[in-house]
């Protein structure tokens, strides 16, 4: 029988390494309008859509 893998702990110098990789890392942007292929989604997007063209053709 084969033995279960026992659970690796992390060294010291393992996690300072990762903590400098996560502080290097550039912050990803905000998504700022809803995506998908479900109903609710499109219905959503559409919406938006029409919003932004209505407050454009104010201006």
């Amino acid at each position: 029988m084969a033995k279960a893998a026992a659970k690796t702990t992390r060294s010291a110098k393992n996690v300072a390494k990762q903590k400098k990789k996560a502080r290097r890392v550039i912050p990803k942007k905000k998504v700022t309008t809803t995506k998908g292929s479900t109903l609710a989604a499109r219905t959503k997007v559409k919406k938006v859509a029409g919003k932004k063209r209505a407050a454009a053709k104010k201006k």
